[in-house]
C-alpha cells in the first residue's frame, strides 16, 4: 500500500494563519502575517513568510509595499508579475474605498478621513502628482481629480483649467493637494506663488480655496495651517 505523502508544512501555517485571523482579526497580528495572508492567494503553492518579510524589508512597511511601482516588486525573489499586479489592485481598493467613503459628506466635518484619503493616495508617489478636490455649497466632495502629474519635483499646474474644471462641476470651493516625492512636506517657493495664482483666480470666478495640503512621507503642510494664505 503506497505511502500518503505528508502535506507541505507550508499548508498547515496557513490553516493556522487563516484562523487567527477569523478568531482575532488583524490587530494582533503582525505586518508580515497579514502579507502573507494576502500572498496565500496569489501564491498557492509556495511558503511566502519569507517573500512577505523581504518585502517589509525592502520597502519598509504594509502601505509602501503596495505603493511601490510594479517594476520594483517584481525585482523581489519570488514576486512574478500577476502577484505584483495583486498587491496593486489591494493598493488601488483601498484608494478607491478611501474616496467613496468621502464623497457626498461634509469635507471640513471630516478632516481626519481627508487628510488619511490624501496621503493613502499620495503618500509614496515617485513624481508629483497634483490633486484637486471639488466640493459643492454644502463643502460636500463632488469629485476628486488628478490635474497634474510630472517629474520628481514638479508636476504641470494650470490655474485657468483648475477654475474651469470647478465651474464644469458647479464646484464652488476646492481643495488642492499634491506631494513632495522628497518626503519633505515643507512648501516650495513655487508651491506658494502657484497657491496664490489658483486663489487669485478662483476668487475672480466666485470658487473658494479652502487649503493647499502638501503630502509628504510622514506629515501633511497644511497652507492654510501655516498661514501661507
Amino acid at each position: 500500500m503506497a505511502e500518503t505523502k505528508p502535506k507541505p508544512h507550508y499548508l498547515q501555517h496557513r490553516d493556522r494563519q487563516r484562523a487567527k485571523f477569523a478568531e482575532h482579526g488583524a490587530d494582533p497580528m503582525a505586518d508580515y502575517e497579514l502579507l502573507e495572508l494576502f500572498l496565500f492567494n496569489s501564491i498557492p503553492r509556495r511558503d511566502v513568510k519569507p517573500i512577505a518579510k523581504d518585502l517589509l524589508v525592502h520597502f519598509g512597511n504594509l502601505a509602501e509595499v503596495c505603493a511601490a511601482p510594479l517594476h520594483r516588486l517584481i525585482e523581489i525573489k519570488g514576486i512574478g508579475e500577476k502577484t505584483a499586479i495583486d498587491l496593486k489592485l489591494l493598493h488601488a481598493a483601498s484608494v478607491r474605498m478611501g474616496r467613496e467613503s468621502l464623497l457626498g459628506r461634509p469635507v471640513l466635518s471630516s478632516w481626519t478621513a481627508l487628510l488619511d484619503y490624501c496621503r493613502s493616495a499620495m503618500q509614496f508617489e515617485p513624481v508629483e502628482q497634483f490633486r484637486v478636490l471639488f466640493l459643492d455649497r454644502k463643502n460636500r466632495l463632488i469629485a476628486d481629480e488628478v490635474l497634474g502629474r510630472g517629474t520628481i519635483d514638479r508636476a504641470p499646474v494650470y490655474p485657468r483649467e483648475i477654475i474651469k474644471r470647478a465651474l464644469a462641476l458647479e464646484s464652488t470651493a476646492i481643495i488642492l493637494a499634491h506631494n513632495h516625492p522628497s518626503g519633505d512636506p515643507t512648501p516650495s517657493h513655487s508651491d506658494i506663488v502657484m497657491t496664490k495664482e489658483v486663489v487669485a483666480a478662483a476668487k475672480a470666478m466666485n470658487v473658494v480655496v479652502h487649503d493647499h495640503l502638501i503630502i509628504g512621507r510622514e506629515n501633511i503642510a497644511s497652507f492654510k495651517t501655516l498661514g501661507l494664505m
